[in-house]
């Protein structure tokens, strides 16, 4: 009888406890931290997607005769500095490491647009079909990545209100669930300037 109660005592005690963790948003936090880490991979696949096209795109645009080699040698180094980040799982709770990416990922997106004005120029490579096969490829793998950011916002957003909502919030200081970075806007001082508008004379 007394091995019955012990049973039935350590039963509950089991079931208080899930019901316990259950209502102080321990299961949320395993739900909340998974969409977040799935929302970063698909981030980094769509930057992996376009450096792979980087070699290809760079490769053609050699062929092109007096091409501006500084724009082309700007991509290159973008490329370098970009895809040689180490990525480790501290960058999602690290707001420098993740600015720090954010602005390697940047400068090739800058890089990349430049080298896509200064093609204009150059009607044989307008005219390259691999080059325009490339460049759609391009475009589509930005939409992509504006996406995956845009979700990988949602996601982080979701995570840090249960992080820093009671009575959440005790839960996270128990297991160590510390808010996430997000990124940021690149140079917030110059999207908060109003623009400048000039309809010449």
């Amino acid at each position: 009888m007394n091995r019955i109660a012990m049973r039935v005592s350590a039963w509950m005690a089991t079931a208080a406890l899930a019901l316990s963790m259950t209502g102080c948003g321990y299961n949320d936090f395993q739900r909340l931290d998974e969409q977040t880490t799935s929302a970063w991979s698909e981030v980094l696949n769509q930057y992996q997607r376009r450096a792979d096209l980087v070699p290809n795109i760079v490769a053609t645009v050699k062929g092109e005769a007096n091409f501006e080699q500084e724009t082309l040698t700007k991509v290159i180094e973008a490329r370098a500095k970009a895809t040689s980040f180490q990525i480790t799982p501290e960058v999602l709770t690290n707001p420098q490491a993740l600015q720090q990416f954010q602005a390697m990922q940047g400068q090739l997106s800058s890089a990349l647009s430049r080298l896509m004005v200064v093609s204009e120029q150059y009607p044989n490579l307008k005219a390259n079909q691999g080059f325009a096969d490339l460049r759609v490829q391009l475009e589509g793998t930005e939409n992509r990545i504006t996406v995956a950011r845009n979700r990988y916002i949602a996601a982080v957003k979701d995570y840090n209100i249960l992080a820093r909502s009671f009575p959440s919030n005790l839960t996270a200081m128990v297991f160590g669930y510390a808010p996430k970075a997000n990124f940021t806007v690149a140079n917030e001082a110059a999207v908060s300037a109003p623009p400048k508008v000039d309809f010449g004379k």
